[in-house]
């Protein structure tokens, strides 16, 4: 069945946040398309047309619900060459450079895994190294008390890959087991009853490379101005039929830079980030802007957290061009949360709540985007990108 759903009550740079938020109403739905301020839902649901229509719906308004309004700005902007056009996807995938697993999971293979670790390594050197910054290292996984002071569940419940266990339990065990072996293997299909084999989640797949920086200061009370603190995790997001979008992966690596501290230290750094990735756009020749944004929330009051997040421009994104899909994705954020996060991990500059701030580079999106632009070719890279990158190969070896 396909469902066709005007979205006229909205701003068109609302549509494609409903887009988005459209492929959690139903899991049936098998492809979404908007185009010319239409979305047409593929989808063999049993509510029909009609089920869906009134879950979009319920979106729309949640969407449309007062009259805020974004406060827009591009911070700033540098035209590159993008000397590419082709659909680096589908060539990387032909090249076997990448096995899709199915949408948004990914092998990678040389030279992106190169790529992607020599990006890393700039991203350390020319702008984490700029700080005093120290490194840490974090798991993937994350008590879900710790996501739950995060107020990640209630913001967005949408993405929480949820990790659990059989239980403790000998029959358990060994029932499953055997149940497994007697249809001849694991089928995602077969009935499974978690609440008798299965314990309620301790733990979720980490969605944030910055959550266990606050865990790991919990009730500490910090010297000076405050801290610095870098660190690469893998990230996981489930995002539904999203992940066929053009850099939405299920699982990704994020670098992050994180000041805890008093404001204005926070604020200051924050500002000097947002320079050096300027100067780290330009350097490389990438098509490339900045502009303030909003996360993606999902809750009825989203209109009034987006706004209030663009207004008081406390997240910035910088975005690379995908020149074939003429679109942009966001590939680096910078954010500032006030003390939210000192006050939910009691964490302190002498007996007020530290500040916090981070500036995340997502490693995946940035390999995929300059390849986007300037392809597989390394003769057609910029020259400062080349001569880096080819430094880099020769310090690794």
């Amino acid at each position: 069945m396909e469902c066709i759903i005007s979205l006229e009550r909205l701003a068109p740079s609302q549509h494609g946040q409903v887009k988005y938020a459209s492929a959690f109403v139903d899991e049936t739905i098998e492809d979404i398309t908007l185009e010319d301020g239409t979305l047409r839902i593929v989808h063999h649901s049993p509510k029909g047309n009609e089920g869906i229509e009134a879950q979009v719906n319920r979106l729309i308004d949640r969407f449309s619900k007062g009259d805020f309004g974004f406060k827009e700005s591009i911070l700033f902007e540098n035209k590159g060459p993008k000397p590419y056009n082709g659909d680096i996807i589908a060539e990387l995938a032909e090249r076997k450079i990448i096995k899709v697993l199915e949408p948004g999971l990914f092998i990678f293979r040389e030279p992106f895994s190169s790529l992607m670790r020599f990006m890393d390594y700039a991203f350390v050197t020319k702008v984490a190294g700029r700080f005093d910054v120290k490194e840490e290292h974090y798991p993937a996984v994350i008590h879900s008390e710790t996501l739950n002071k995060t107020n990640h569940f209630t913001s967005f419940p949408e993405h929480i890959h949820f990790l659990t266990h059989l239980r403790e339990d000998l029959d358990v065990i060994e029932a499953f087991s055997q149940s497994v072996r007697d249809l001849g293997g694991w089928r995602l299909s077969d009935p499974l009853s978690l609440d008798e084999t299965m314990p309620k989640p301790k733990f979720t797949m980490n969605p944030s490379t910055c959550y266990h920086c606050y865990e790991g200061l919990q009730d500490e009370v910090l010297e000076g101005d405050g801290v610095v603190v870098s660190a690469i995790s893998k990230c996981h997001r489930f995002e539904s039929k999203n992940h066929s979008d053009f850099g939405r992966l299920l699982d990704f690596s994020m670098r992050e830079i994180i000041f805890v501290g008093k404001p204005d230290f926070v604020k200051e750094n924050r500002l000097k980030s947002m320079e050096y990735l300027k100067e780290l756009a330009a350097e490389w020749e990438m098509d490339s802007f900045m502009e303030i944004a909003n996360d993606p929330f999902f809750t009825n009051d989203f209109q009034t957290k987006a706004s209030f997040q663009r207004n008081q421009e406390m997240k910035y994104e910088l975005r690379l061009t995908i020149p074939y899909l003429d679109k942009s994705i966001a590939c680096s954020s910078v954010n500032f949360h006030s003390n939210t996060f000192g006050n939910a991990f009691n964490i302190k500059m002498g007996k007020r709540p530290a500040v916090t701030g981070c500036v995340g580079f997502g490693i995946e999106r940035w390999a995929f985007a300059f390849l986007s632009q300037f392809g597989l070719n390394e003769a057609d890279w910029p020259a400062a990108f080349r001569e880096q990158y080819e430094a880099w190969k020769q310090k690794s070896l």
